[in-house]
């Protein structure tokens, strides 16, 4: 009986330990950064070569969760504050900050290192894009809401690596990626930290655009989702490289665009944060289907 209690013990203790490491490097956020990076990767190539997409992949991914395990770190403290991460590895203390910092060094300096094995200018953005939100981004969320505008940069990264990954060139195509996932981030943060608005108070973050939740903030979103919606349809027009796409496509992506921007004046009408919730929902829904899409439409050509 002994036997069986310590190895329901050590099974216990492992699936704790496993959790607290899914949580520190944001096993869901980096898989979705994962699939913009496979997304972009599959918009370049005509030949899918799967050994540069199994290393884009886990290269994408220990590059992401070396960003939130950085940031953990450094906001360790403030975590504390707000329910939402209160509970978080670190904040709890059920895992040392030198662990943390470990893992972070370890998967920047093996993501790097694979990412660059693919081609020098992916490991370059991989390292532009830890620094920014580590360095820069993490450090300006508690001074000003021109923070969402930084972290905007590392956030739109993963779109567009995955081109660069498959060329070891930049050239309009990523940059029109990089634009397209830019823009996005703005409506989808800013209806986040709508509904975070209170918590983000307890721990000195104010962000949003007007740093209120009010309808100035609101015609920010409006403005940028509304900007989302000219970036991705402008490869119509043929004048973004060989990244361009059929009329019909275009016409399938307005659709999902004005669904945003449906949400986005409903919620300048109500300044509800169930619409907020529902123009967050509505965003991941657009940046993931707008990548399908993309894909596809290629793959029809």
């Amino acid at each position: 009986m002994k036997v069986v209690s310590n190895s329901i013990s050590q099974k216990v203790n492992f699936s704790m330990v496993f959790n607290d490491f899914k949580q520190l490097t944001k096993v869901g956020l980096s898989l979705s950064v994962v699939f913009s990076s496979l997304a972009g990767y599959l918009l370049a190539v005509d030949k899918i070569h799967v050994l540069t997409l199994i290393l884009l992949a886990i290269g994408g991914y220990l590059m992401v969760g070396a960003s939130n395990a950085f940031n953990q770190i450094i906001e360790k403290d403030t975590d504390a504050l707000m329910k939402r991460t209160m509970n978080r590895p670190l904040p709890t203390g059920r895992m040392h900050v030198s662990m943390a910092l470990v893992i972070a060094i370890a998967f920047t300096i093996i993501g790097l290192t694979i990412l660059y094995s693919i081609n020098p200018k992916s490991a370059l953005f991989g390292a532009i894009s830890i620094f920014l939100y580590t360095s820069v981004y993490t450090p300006l969320k508690s001074i000003t809401p021109l923070a969402v505008f930084v972290g905007a940069i590392p956030g739109a990264i993963p779109f567009m690596l995955g081109w660069v990954a498959a060329t070891n060139d930049f050239s309009i195509e990523p940059g029109m990626l990089f634009l397209i996932q830019f823009f996005w981030q703005f409506p989808h943060f800013w209806a986040i930290a709508w509904l975070q608005y209170d918590e983000y108070k307890k721990a000195g973050f104010n962000l949003m655009p007007m740093g209120q939740k009010n309808k100035k903030a609101v015609i920010q979103i409006i403005i940028y989702t509304f900007c989302l919606i000219i970036v991705s349809v402008i490869p119509v027009l043929k004048l973004t490289g060989s990244f361009y796409i059929y009329p019909i496509t275009a016409v399938i992506l307005l659709l999902l665009g004005s669904t945003m921007l449906f949400y986005a004046i409903k919620l300048y009408k109500k300044l509800t944060s169930k619409v907020a919730r529902q123009l967050m929902l509505s965003s991941v829904l657009y940046i993931t289907l707008i990548q399908i899409i993309y894909v596809v439409d290629k793959f029809l050509h």
